[in-house]
């Protein structure tokens, strides 16, 4: 039986440590980080890792009518998705993921670009 990507990764608290570092580069990205101002960067990285494991194979799990909801309000553009898409790959590759691992995640995080982006 082969192992998960979340697995492989080890689990909540390692994948929490790569959005945490997802989290610090986001905030200083001049595209997408005015997004964070006044969040509570806690609970959000908390809730983020929850959604990377789910991307990962790991135990949670998101309906697409869940992540539409939670993210109709922000008013996210394709070009903001673009910048969120490659800073998480680039944290993923920085934290020695293998490729295919961080190609399976993107490809996962992409499937829901529809539901993630509001501005057309």
């Amino acid at each position: 039986m082969s192992l998960t990507i979340y697995e492989r990764a080890g689990g909540f608290p390692n994948v929490r440590k790569v959005v945490s570092d997802f989290y610090e580069r986001a905030l200083d990205s001049e595209v997408i980080g005015y997004h964070f101002e006044h969040i509570e960067m806690p609970r959000l990285i908390d809730h983020q890792t929850r959604f990377i494991s789910f991307l990962m194979g790991g135990p949670a799990s998101f309906s697409d009518d869940h992540i539409e909801r939670v993210h109709s309000r922000l008013r996210i553009s394709h070009p903001e998705f673009e910048e969120m898409a490659a800073l998480l790959t680039e944290t993923l590759e920085d934290h020695g993921f293998f490729f295919d691992d961080t190609a399976t995640t993107e490809r996962e995080l992409r499937k829901r670009e529809q539901f993630v982006v509001t501005v057309k």
